[in-house]
C-alpha cells in the first residue's frame, strides 16, 4: 500500500507541474484531471474512500466542467479555432494518457490484492455535513471564496487579453459586425416601429 501511495503522489506532483507549465489551457486541464485522480487514489489508500469519492465527483467532475466552460467562454480570440483543434491531436493526449495508465495499473493492483472488503465505520452524508458546517465551516467558506475569486480573476484577465488582441490586430468585433451587417447585430433592424 505504501508503494501505491508514493507512486500516485509522484504522478500527482508531475501532473500538477505539467498543469502549471502547459501553455495550452485545454492541455493543462487534462493534466489537472490526472492530478485530481492521483490525489483521490492517495485518499483511498490512506483509508478515506468517502473523501476519495468526493474528490472524484466534486473536483474531477463538477469543478472541472466549470473550468472547461470558463476556458470556452474566454477562448474568444482570433486564433481560438486553431488552439481548440489542438485537443484532437494525439500528442495532446499522450502525457495525460501515460499518467492515467500508471494510475489505472495501481488501481488494478489494489483490487487484485484486496481479498476482503475495506473495514471501516460507515459515515452518512448527514454526519459529513454536520462536520463540514460545524467545526470546519471557516475552511469551507474560505475555499468557496478562493474558488470564486479565482474564477473572477480568470474572467478579468481573459477579457483584458481579448481586448489587447483586438487592439493589436486593429479589430473591434462589434464594429466589424455592424459595418458588415452581420445578422447577429442587425436582427430586427429592417422592421419599422409601426409594425404590428
Amino acid at each position: 500500500m505504501a508503494a501505491v501511495f508514493y507512486i500516485s503522489s509522484a504522478v500527482a506532483v508531475v501532473a500538477t507541474l505539467l498543469t502549471i507549465t502547459c501553455r495550452n489551457a485545454i492541455h493543462a486541464l487534462l493534466y489537472l484531471i490526472v492530478s485530481l485522480l492521483a490525489v483521490a487514489i492517495d485518499f483511498f489508500v490512506m483509508g478515506a474512500p468517502f473523501v476519495a469519492a468526493l474528490e472524484l465527483i466534486i473536483y474531477a467532475g463538477a469543478i472541472m466542467v466549470l473550468f472547461i466552460f470558463v476556458v470556452m467562454m474566454l477562448n474568444m480570440g482570433e486564433h481560438a479555432g486553431e488552439t481548440a483543434l489542438d485537443v484532437f491531436k494525439p500528442r495532446a493526449w499522450a502525457g495525460p494518457s501515460l499518467l492515467a495508465l500508471v494510475l489505472l495499473a495501481e488501481i488494478a493492483a489494489l483490487v487484485s490484492r484486496q481479498s476482503a472488503p475495506l473495514s471501516g465505520v460507515e459515515i452518512s452524508s448527514k454526519q459529513v455535513g454536520v462536520a463540514l458546517f460545524g467545526p470546519y465551516v471557516i475552511g469551507v467558506e474560505l475555499a468557496s471564496l478562493l474558488l470564486t475569486a479565482g474564477l473572477l480573476g480568470a474572467y478579468h484577465l481573459g477579457r483584458k487579453a481579448v481586448t489587447r488582441e483586438d487592439e493589436v490586430h486593429g479589430i473591434d468585433t462589434r464594429q466589424s459586425r455592424a459595418v458588415t451587417g452581420d445578422p447577429v447585430v442587425s436582427a430586427g433592424a429592417g422592421r419599422s416601429s409601426h409594425a404590428a
